[in-house]
């Protein structure tokens, strides 16, 4: 096949996908994605709010307390099917706060669970989350050589 015939069969195989592919509104998925990360966040600031007020927690652990309740909460909608359907509706927007974390780790080990607790659940747990966690670590781990060596030659900020 010469380059202008092969450029031909794929600019027809993209025009028929684009013929095929269903519409999208963008500005509703947007708006969706906007007002579920909103009210996900908002929800975490409100337990944030609660563990100060409930328990007098501050500083780090209240960081610490408010993830391990919004990763808990993520897990748990996750158990029962729930986050799935707000995944659908809002896409990115239920992606990106901890609790699409925990759905990321939560939904292959349910998925995976009739291959057996070993082979199955603890093998597949970290088949999403796994490469953000490897590529999180790795871009820390080189963010703080570059300060150390930067720091070597007075270079601090």
């Amino acid at each position: 096949m010469t380059g202008k015939n092969k450029q031909n069969t794929n600019t027809e195989y993209l025009n028929l996908v684009a013929s095929i592919a269903p519409k999208t509104n963008e500005a509703k998925t947007l708006f969706h994605a906007f007002w579920v990360g909103g009210l996900i966040c908002f929800i975490g600031q409100f337990v944030r709010y609660m563990l100060m007020f409930w328990f007098d927690l501050y500083g780090d652990v209240l960081a610490g307390a408010t993830s391990i309740v919004m990763i808990f909460l993520g897990a748990f909608l996750t158990g029962l099917g729930v986050y799935d359907r707000i995944g659908k509706y809002a896409g990115g927007g239920s992606i990106v706060p901890i609790t699409g974390f925990a759905n990321s780790v939560v939904s292959p080990a349910m998925e995976f669970k009739s291959e057996g607790y070993i082979y199955g659940l603890a093998a597949k747990m970290f088949v999403v989350a796994g490469p953000i966690i490897v590529f999180g670590v790795i871009g820390s781990v080189a963010t703080g050589l570059i300060y150390y060596i930067l720091g070597l030659f007075g270079l601090t900020f």
